[in-house]
């Protein structure tokens, strides 16, 4: 489980120092995940990014919805100031470093967000359903939420086959009425619509997104994805927890083992995500 306190930490710093490794594993889901998000935005008005990261996707949206003024937010320092950093010169973008709960509840009352949205910055809630009653209530009336999280992990097998090949054990979803923060923590949608729901969000079915998961590409593709695997993921958690003279073998391992997916100078996996729009009721 990764929490508050290391997304402000460790695992923030690690992000932000590799953000365009973090960007090209994304890639795939960019184009759906922005042409939702652009259909939900106004021509005007106010947008919140909710985990904003390193701004890939508020910097997508600056760029289709040039009359929307749009804050990005994330807990960590380092992520906020790589998205400033990309941002420059780009009047309509902002970023704050912080809580999102906090920030959005400081929002209620005051002028309301026409547009909240995320990649994938919405599982690692300590409350989930106080954070989209928080989230709903800094949205207007009819305002909409759109954001992605990862599908089932049947659908997302990278993430058991690296554990596996590093020794490590794999993420596994919430258990049934249970919620634990985490990459699959919304993997059920019947679980994230009830979260919506209570929280005052009309809810459609969500949009199942299938993509390529890019670990590595070019000429080095097989040890930049060795690079991105050590820094981020089940397998970096547990080298990270080993002593140093043990870490060579699951190198070894990991590289073997992402010799065989490379194909044509780059490192895929199949993965899938939910992309939810849904809108605040009244």
């Amino acid at each position: 489980m990764t929490n508050a306190q290391e997304w402000q930490g460790r695992v923030g710093n690690t992000w932000a120092e590799e953000w365009r490794l973090t960007d090209m594993s994304f890639a795939g889901l960019a184009a759906p995940l922005d042409a939702a998000i652009a259909a939900a935005a106004p021509s005007s008005g106010r947008a919140l990014d909710i985990g904003c990261g390193a701004g890939v996707t508020s910097l997508a949206l600056a760029a289709a919805r040039p009359g929307l003024s749009i804050v990005g937010v994330d807990l960590s320092e380092q992520l906020v100031a790589v998205a400033r950093e990309r941002a420059r010169g780009i009047a309509n973008l902002d970023y704050r470093s912080a809580n999102v709960v906090d920030f959005a509840e400081a929002t209620h009352g005051a002028d309301r967000f026409d547009l909240a949205f995320s990649r994938h910055g919405v599982m690692f809630f300590d409350d989930p359903a106080a954070a989209f009653r928080a989230i709903g209530g800094a949205i207007r009336p009819g305002g909409a939420l759109v954001f992605s999280c990862f599908a089932a992990i049947a659908r997302n097998p990278w993430a058991e086959e690296i554990a596996v090949a590093a020794g490590a054990a794999a993420p596994a979803p919430s258990p049934d009425g249970a919620y634990i923060p985490g990459p699959f923590a919304f993997s059920d949608p019947h679980f994230v619509r009830g979260l919506l729901e209570q929280a005052g969000f009309s809810a459609p079915a969500p949009q199942l997104a299938d993509y390529a998961y890019r670990a590595g590409e070019g000429v080095d593709a097989v040890e930049r994805a060795l690079h991105f695997f050590q820094r981020i993921g089940p397998a970096a958690r547990l080298l990270a927890a080993i002593e140093p003279a043990q870490r060579a073998p699951v190198r070894e391992r990991l590289r073997a083992f992402l010799a065989e997916r490379e194909r044509d100078g780059a490192v895929t996996f199949p993965a899938a995500a939910w992309i939810w729009t849904a809108r605040v009721e009244g």
